[in-house]
């Protein structure tokens, strides 16, 4: 089979299509016949070497930690799944950017009905990653003013569409590339950030702020002075410490410099691999009330270009990459 493998840690070039050995699957797990993976951008940081003090990986290594597929092949003791199956899941370490990629049969779960099956491989992670920030860490619910700071990636348009769909009223920031999509998918109000620093632009405070991407310091400030007392802060990206005093004018902000609002949770989270929490995300696609935001698919010996495209930022939703032969 061919695969999207990289030998070293390095730049995007690193990355090489190539026959690779077709996988086989252990006790409880299946093999799944890939329509598409998708690109993260820490999967772009991983390969870079960023992140190998605390999630190594042997080398060569196949990267994808999205998939979405026909079970192809069942190996023992697996019983919940059927060859043909059409499932979507993460597959963390496991090797979505292939033809065949074995995986775990309790981490899939049956894809949705109402889209291609290529395009619900941009689900799994950053659905995730949406789900838990909104629902369970960020406890949104209707009635509330929510912030949605990096609306216009994979994660920020989900973000958007579920915190709306909790009832909340989203302000959500994005460049102009990106806005008209973030006001199709739900916002109320959306700020350009290349225009306006959100700080000044946003009126009144909000109940939750859910940041989706990196800070500096005086950002952090900024950020955090919007929060009301007793709301809460949500982060996938910079953690955002609401203890520490902040001298926001020593930034360079107009604000007023001092300490976040009294009673300010903030929590900085790590999405974990949840099918139930995959399933209820399904549900809600299928029922017409969230979108999949697909804005460009690769064929997967194109996987290095993808990469450098997302080290660049000139990346929007989800990207998918889908292996040359169904192409």
């Amino acid at each position: 089979m061919k695969a999207a493998r990289m030998h070293a840690y390095g730049a995007a070039e690193v990355i090489r299509h190539e026959d690779a050995p077709r996988p086989r699957p252990a006790a409880g797990e299946v093999l799944v016949r890939v329509a598409a993976t998708s690109f993260n951008p820490t999967e772009a940081a991983l390969r870079q070497g960023l992140l190998r003090s605390f999630l190594p990986v042997e080398l060569p290594y196949t990267p994808g930690w999205d998939v979405a597929g026909t079970v192809a092949e069942l190996g023992a003791d697996v019983s919940d799944l059927a060859v043909g199956d059409r499932v979507v899941g993460r597959v963390d370490g496991a090797g979505g950017a292939a033809e065949y990629v074995r995986a775990p049969a309790a981490v899939l779960v049956p894809a949705p009905a109402t889209v291609p099956l290529a395009h619900a491989a941009a689900l799994p992670v950053a659905g995730l990653t949406a789900w838990q920030a909104v629902f369970e860490h960020g406890k949104v619910s209707a009635g509330q003013r929510v912030l949605v700071n990096g609306a216009g990636g994979g994660v920020g348009g989900l973000v958007t569409q579920l915190a709306k769909h909790a009832g909340a009223s989203v302000v959500a920031t994005a460049g102009p590339r990106s806005a008209a999509a973030v006001r199709t998918q739900g916002a109320d109000e959306v700020i350009d950030y290349t225009v306006t620093p959100v700080a000044k632009a946003l009126t009144g405070t909000v109940d939750t702020l859910l940041n989706l991407v990196p800070l500096d310091p005086g950002e952090v400030a900024a950020l955090v002075s919007l929060v009301r007392p007793g709301g809460r802060i949500v982060s996938i990206a910079t953690p955002i410490d609401v203890a520490m005093p902040i001298d926001i004018a020593a930034s360079g902000d107009s604000s007023p410099s001092g300490a976040a609002a009294p009673d300010v949770t903030s929590l900085h989270m790590v999405a974990r691999n949840d099918p139930t929490d995959l399933s209820a995300l399904i549900a809600l696609v299928d029922a017409g009330k969230v979108a999949v935001d697909v804005s460009a698919t690769y064929p997967l010996s194109r996987l290095a270009e993808v990469h450098r495209l997302g080290e660049t930022g000139r990346i929007r939703g989800k990207v998918l990459v889908i292996p040359d032969a169904a192409q």
